[in-house]
């Protein structure tokens, strides 16, 4: 089935590739937050890599604060690209070709959404040009709430802004679309997955079996549409406040969790779901 990847919640050492490994996780997202993310050592994620055969498979471009990082706003667009395309010149250097991005932050006026696409999609051709030309491509993630790429008519504008941006497809994030309908309408754009789970109310971030998404019709879409990337879970291994689990989370459980799915057996659940909240971090 696919190659199973995670993407890193927090700093990375060589402790957490060789917990990868232990747990038969072949890839990694490189996906820090901006100030750990600047302090990145690109020579020894190469080392790390290498020693224990963990793919760089993908990086998570910094998103946040989004009053300095937003490619949707036209008075800081410019600025949030120049930013991000750092990234990519040292990344591509280490042979990591998949780039991560979203397309604005939030919250957005309806009204303003007009102005705020055409900014977006803007950046995202020099973005993708940008890494074209260094091998590489711009995966555009789809995004909840208020934000760009809400569902797949925003997602197919936003990627009509260059032929060579595709997208990752976040399992969590779509709360005014079905899942399937989304994958069919997106189609093979779809180059890379950022998996969790979630109750159809929020991001929430869980793992699969802890929500509501039907994960084998999730399967047979992505089949369909020829899918051939990596299972890749986005969940931190310590419990966001929308759970409650008697421990966190390993390395293990991620690969526990797609061998079921891949066989369609059940899922093991160790959580139980806490009513009443907004986001998947409050």
């Amino acid at each position: 089935m696919y190659k199973i990847g995670v993407s890193t919640p927090k700093a990375i050492d060589e402790e957490m590739f060789k917990l990868y490994k232990e747990a038969n996780i072949e890839k990694m997202e490189v996906s820090v937050d901006k100030w750990l993310s600047e302090a990145l050592d690109y020579d020894k994620l190469l080392e790390w890599s290498k020693k224990y055969g963990i793919e760089l498979y993908s990086f998570h471009l910094p998103f946040w604060p989004f009053d300095e990082i937003d490619i949707s706003k036209p008075d800081i667009a410019k600025r949030s690209v120049a930013y991000l395309e750092a990234y990519i010149e040292k990344g591509t250097k280490i042979g990591i070709n998949k780039y991560i991005i979203h397309p604005s932050g939030e919250p957005i006026a309806e009204g303003d959404r007009k102005m705020r696409m055409e900014c977006a999609k803007n950046s995202l051709a020099t973005l993708a040009e940008f890494a074209k030309e260094r091998g590489a491509v711009i995966c555009v993630e789809n995004l909840p709430r208020t934000c760009l790429g809400r569902d797949s008519k925003d997602m197919l504008e936003l990627l009509s802004a260059h032929p060579d941006l595709v997208s990752c497809f976040d399992t969590n994030h779509l709360l005014s679309q079905n899942p399937i309908e989304y994958i069919n309408a997106v189609g093979e754009k779809i180059k890379t997955l950022h998996v969790s789970d979630y109750d159809f109310k929020n991001e929430r971030h869980w793992l699969p079996g802890e929500g509501q998404l039907d994960w084998q019709s999730i399967l047979s879409a992505l089949k369909e549409i020829n899918y051939s990337g990596a299972w890749l879970y986005e969940i931190n291994l310590d419990a966001p406040n929308s759970i409650v689990r008697p421990r966190a989370l390993t390395y293990g459980d991620f690969y526990k969790n797609a061998q079921e799915l891949f066989s369609g057996k059940p899922l093991t659940k160790i959580s139980t779901p806490v009513e009443g909240l907004k986001a998947w971090n409050e």
